[in-house]
């Protein structure tokens, strides 16, 4: 008999977000390789053309697809509401909040629901998303308190924040995320950067969590700084930033894999000023790359980074400066290329996707 984990991949037809399409593919392949002898990887989508289903099915070792009848949009609020929806049954792993979250039988019909958590902030920070989202993600957590079996986090300091705002209390497990498979400087990286107006050792600002305003603050204490040690190393903002004027500083979106490989490859230090609860997506790729990594101090940066960067107690001014520091010393330079370039190797999504089956397994 086949034991078959059923994958929720909304992200890889609909993509809503970037980050969450990219961990939506990295763990089904890492499951589909990690699948012990007898089981067996399906994914489960909503309903879309063929064109959209394209990467779905292009997942190798990916043994069979079901489709919902109702189309993303329409089943985001379907799910929402406890709706009928076409995605329940048997074993079920979502990679995001998106999954039927409704009453099941674990224990004579053996099926689970287990649902994946990387961003807190539409709940510790809900000025920052959309009211909509907000609303969405606030209905949808409730379902996971009442019918979730489990709840994955990919960080302890999350899953304490999450812990403290719901009944889920053992449910919540960690299983951390990784950089993309093969992340690493593109072979037309300095044409990349020509484009993208990214010069070698640029100083980079992960726009991840931090508000118009701080990012400002932040990039002209950095130039006051610079100016002192580094003065020809030039401050890009990593992140999608369709609200900023891009004449004050050069803006690199997240969205492409291969511009922020090159842009982080060549830069001599990567700055994480956020600390809204939610996974460092770029912050592990830098690690990946080797890029020293400095950030400012929360439970979220330092179970992420740990030794393999450099915390900083304060605001922008204390971020400016340690960066000053770490470029001024090129001692220093070489010293937090190697403890990022460590770092990097402690997270893998083999070990997410072995993790995962051990979880269904324990359930």
């Amino acid at each position: 008999m086949t034991t078959t984990l059923r994958v929720v991949l909304d992200q890889l037809v609909t993509p809503t977000d970037p980050d969450l399409a990219m961990a939506s593919r990295e763990l089904t392949r890492a499951l589909i390789a990690a699948a012990p002898r007898g089981c067996e990887v399906s994914g489960v989508v909503p309903a879309a053309g063929d064109d959209a289903l394209a990467e779905v099915r292009a997942l190798e070792g990916l043994a069979g697809v079901e489709t919902s009848p109702i189309p993303r949009r329409e089943l985001s609020t379907a799910l929402s509401l406890g709706l009928p929806s076409g995605l329940g049954g048997g074993m079920l792993h979502s990679p995001t909040l998106f999954a039927p979250l409704v009453r099941h039988d674990r224990v004579h019909n053996h099926e689970q629901t287990v649902v994946t958590i990387w961003d807190l902030t539409p709940w510790t920070h809900p000025e920052r998303v959309s009211k909509a989202s907000v609303a969405w993600h606030r209905a949808m957590l409730k379902r996971a308190e009442k019918h979730a079996d489990a709840v994955v986090v990919p960080l302890h300091a999350m899953a304490d924040e999450l812990a403290e705002r719901t009944k889920l209390r053992g449910r919540i497990r960690v299983i951390a995320g990784a950089a993309p498979e093969g992340f690493a400087e593109p072979r037309d990286a300095i044409g990349r950067r020509r484009t993208l107006g990214v010069p070698e050792g640029a100083v980079v600002v992960d726009a991840a969590g931090v508000s118009v305003d701080e990012l400002r603050g932040l990039v002209a204490a950095l130039r006051a700084e610079l100016g002192r040690v580094a003065p020809d190393a030039p401050v890009v903002v990593l992140g999608d930033l369709s609200h900023a004027r891009k004449r004050d500083v050069v803006v690199v979106s997240a969205a492409g894999a291969a511009d922020r490989a090159a842009t982080l490859a060549a830069a001599s230090v990567l700055v994480v000023p956020g600390s809204a609860p939610v996974y460092g997506w770029r912050t592990l790729e830098a690690l990946t790359l080797g890029t020293p990594v400095v950030y400012a101090a929360s439970p979220v940066h330092g179970e992420l980074v740990g030794d393999g960067g450099t915390i900083v107690e304060g605001g922008a001014d204390a971020l400016a400066a340690s960066v000053a520091s770490l470029l001024a010393s090129e001692a220093d330079r070489r010293r937090g290329t190697t403890l990022s370039t460590d770092r990097g190797r402690a997270f893998s999504w083999r070990e997410a996707g072995d993790r995962v089956w051990q979880l269904h397994a324990d359930l």
